[in-house]
């Protein structure tokens, strides 16, 4: 073991020093000019360094989108204070329930578009791990959803609420929708996920 990777151990957890400096990387250039070299190098570890946790970069890239959908789905948990999904069945609850969810999203992007991207995009998302912390972190919107529509209507529902969610992220990503500031972003993703659901223009949308 070189110097530099004695020096890893010793400050931390090598795999989790791999993985920052992944997510660094991979938000600053993309998923393709991503290597397990250019990791270790970021690191401050020797070129082989990496092998010892990661086969190749495949399951790198997976190892990546795997903590990505573990900390949104982290994230969604502490976004809304209604953690078991009961609430009243009326579009503006339904509105004030997942517009927390739609905005953490929607932050997660902005901060790390090139993970967001790996996540919602690259081949890698079909590997087993990568899988179960997305089917996880869908969960818990879904459990948020279930106090609001039958079984017929869940998945319905939870793929409108994420494709809503999928295009604004990209729209704020892409400049289509201007710069706006982080407070004015959590208004927009407000406001359209409101709109979208009917909390404010449905017949008695408006609740009592």
């Amino acid at each position: 073991m070189s110097t530099s990777d004695r020096q890893s151990y010793h400050h931390g957890d090598l795999r989790a020093a791999l993985l920052r400096s992944a997510l660094h990387l991979l938000d600053t250039d993309g998923a393709d000019a991503l290597s397990l070299r250019a990791v270790a190098r970021h690191a401050g570890v020797s070129a082989n360094a990496p092998y010892r946790h990661y086969q190749d970069k495949e399951a790198l890239l997976a190892a990546l989108a795997t903590h990505g959908f573990t900390e949104l789905k982290a994230r969604f948990e502490a976004a809304t204070d209604d953690p078991d999904g009961t609430a009243a069945s009326h579009p503006a609850d339904l509105a004030g329930t997942l517009a927390p969810l739609a905005r953490t999203t929607v932050r997660y992007a902005l901060d790390h578009p090139g993970l967001f991207h790996l996540m919602f995009g690259h081949p890698c998302v079909s590997h087993a791990d990568v899988h179960a912390a997305s089917d996880a972190a869908q969960a818990t919107v879904t459990a948020r959803i279930a106090a609001f529509a039958g079984p017929e209507h869940r998945e319905p529902l939870k793929i409108g609420v994420w494709a809503l969610v999928h295009g604004l992220s990209l729209l704020l990503l892409d400049g289509r929708l201007g710069d706006p500031m982080p407070e004015q972003v959590d208004a927009l993703v407000d406001s359209v996920t409101r709109t979208m659901i009917g909390a404010d223009w449905l017949p008695g949308a408006t609740a009592p």
